[in-house]
């Protein structure tokens, strides 16, 4: 495995936290390189020696986390849905200014659309629709319910700025999954 340069991770976190300071302040659409190389105190060049564009930064950004959510996923395979719901949740409340910024009005419109696309591809293998409530249905139905309510929830906690503490969000969503799912 090659070990990447604690400069490039550097800068490359500078950005990234640069980005989010941006969109706190405007849309997305409104950022430009320039604001970006101004605000990480980086040149446009050392922009474009990372990431194509603004939109390549802020997609490596989402996929980073993404990525983090699948690995707890899948580390919590074995555990019911409620554990496995305070994983997801803990993670929530640690990175609160990312999640909290791509589900607010400001926010990049198409998070919400990658984050759903993501909980699809999860709760798949989770509905069972051969017994038990879901007998019948159909899966992809049953699977999009799932996922969208499960945006929702989670879109609902950020946008009022967590309502109730994230173990009690962990607890309630896990009951409504395992409800939903078996």
């Amino acid at each position: 495995m090659t070990k990447v340069d604690r400069r490039i991770l550097k800068t490359q976190e500078t950005l990234k936290k640069a980005v989010l300071e941006l969109m706190a302040e405007k849309r997305f659409d409104g950022i430009t390189i320039q604001d970006l190389s101004d605000r990480a105190n980086v040149s446009r060049g050392t922009i474009y020696l990372h990431y194509m564009d603004k939109y390549d930064l802020l997609d490596k950004l989402i996929e980073s986390h993404i990525n983090e959510l699948r690995e707890r996923c899948e580390a919590a395979a074995d555990m019911d849905f409620i554990s496995g719901s305070l994983i997801w949740t803990e993670y929530f409340e640690h990175n609160y200014s990312f999640f909290s910024m791509m589900l607010a009005s400001k926010g990049a419109p198409y998070f919400r659309n990658r984050f759903l696309d993501f909980l699809l591809e999860e709760f798949r293998d989770e509905v069972d629709v051969t017994k038990g409530k879901n007998q019948g249905l159909s899966e992809d139905l049953t699977v999009r319910f799932v996922a969208t309510a499960y945006v929702g929830v989670v879109e609902w906690w950020f946008t009022n700025d967590k309502p109730i503490p994230h173990q009690t969000l962990a607890k309630q969503l896990g009951t409504l999954l395992e409800r939903n799912c078996n």
